[in-house]
């Protein structure tokens, strides 16, 4: 059985297939609440998207089309008493950029998952759940998730 996730103390877990990355986004997904923010970070092709796209269909329905946000940088969702943002900041070229997105105003009903979020610079968010993947061994991921902020 794997070990509970525990959002206020750091993890470090390695992820063999895309299968294991689904289950960690399932495990992820009935811990958040609104106003809660996680970073998804990794190069391209580390399983930011699969992550984010597991914890959104654990929060809706296991059916859920959950395209990139890829080109539209933010998709919604309607979850359990709150609403879901998938970001995908890639194609920001400045932090001030975000503003558009109204993410401050988004924060206290919602649940953000930011693909890319090194692009909000010094707009960040200091209270926050960062999962950063890498890549493991034979081609699996390292993921190493660490609470920032009033996640501690």
């Amino acid at each position: 059985m794997p070990e509970a996730i525990d959002l206020s103390r750091p993890h470090t877990l390695y992820l063999p297939d895309e299968a294991a990355t689904t289950a960690l986004g399932t495990r992820i997904a009935p811990l958040l609440k609104a106003g809660d923010v996680i970073y998804l970070q990794g190069e391209l092709g580390m399983g930011k998207s699969s992550l984010a796209r597991a914890i959104v269909r654990a929060l809706t329905n296991p059916d859920q089309d959950v395209p990139s946000p890829t080109f539209t940088l933010m998709q919604t969702y309607d979850g359990p008493g709150f609403e879901i943002a998938h970001l995908d900041l890639y194609r920001l070229k400045s932090p001030e950029e975000s503003y558009e997105l109204a993410l401050d105003d988004a924060v206290p009903h919602s649940v953000l998952l930011i693909e890319w979020p090194q692009r909000l610079g010094h707009l960040g968010f200091d209270d926050r759940f960062d999962i950063n993947l890498t890549e493991g061994e034979a081609g699996g991921r390292q993921v190493v998730m660490t609470p920032r902020g009033r996640f501690r």
